[in-house]
């Protein structure tokens, strides 16, 4: 079979045709790992691409997202452990108060498919709860969401709990959201500010010395 049709798959957000590719791709014995890495992820940079030049939008990332989530449900129980092709681990979730999911599912479904371990732990999550999802997943980066003006300060809050476990020095924060800027990142002390998912996934990988 031509996996390059795989990598097709992925950037036209076709997911039926990505999994059966993914299964006949496993039949005819090529591993897993290789798949994900070279085909899977390589669909996802282009649709980032693409999305960062104005030629693809939001609507075709979460179909090129949910995509790489059928081709990884599938061949991740097929990988034995065997978790090579992770840049890293990064937890994320919508801060205490605020309940949007959208926006933080995107940027975690990027991640995932381009190759982090993700620990999603939802919306409305408190402090403490982010600071044990580090200490638990060993976690290299915390993403911080929110989208409300009322509940983006609360980051402050999560980042102080983060100093006060002493795991500051250990994970890199990301912020983003639609009230969220550079600027605010810089006063609640976080590492950095992005703005969409794509320039999530390569401000991480530089974040990581991945890039």
């Amino acid at each position: 079979m031509e996996l390059e049709k795989l990598t097709d798959a992925i950037v036209a957000g076709n997911m039926n045709a990505a999994v059966e590719m993914s299964k006949q791709a496993v039949e005819a014995g090529i591993e897993p790992k290789a798949i994900i890495s070279e085909y899977l992820i390589k669909g996802m940079e282009i649709i980032g691409a693409r999305f960062g030049e104005g030629k693809a939008f939001v609507p075709n990332l979460l179909m090129s997202a949910r995509a790489m989530k059928g081709c990884l449900d599938l061949l991740k129980p097929l990988m034995k452990g065997d978790t090579g092709i992770m840049y890293g681990k990064v937890v994320i979730g919508t801060v205490k108060g605020d309940l949007h999911d959208i926006g933080k599912n995107l940027v975690a479904s990027m991640f995932e498919g381009s190759g982090f371990e993700v620990v999603n732990l939802g919306i409305n999550v408190e402090a403490d709860k982010f600071v044990q999802a580090i200490k638990e997943n060993d976690a290299d980066i915390l993403v911080l969401s929110a989208l409300l003006t009322t509940t983006m300060g609360y980051m402050k809050d999560v980042i102080e709990a983060v100093k006060a476990a002493g795991l500051r020095d250990k994970v890199k924060i990301m912020v983003g959201g639609a009230p969220v800027n550079a600027d605010f990142a810089a006063q609640v002390e976080a590492d950095v500010y992005t703005a969409d998912a794509n320039e999530a996934v390569l401000v991480a990988k530089k974040l990581l010395g991945k890039a």
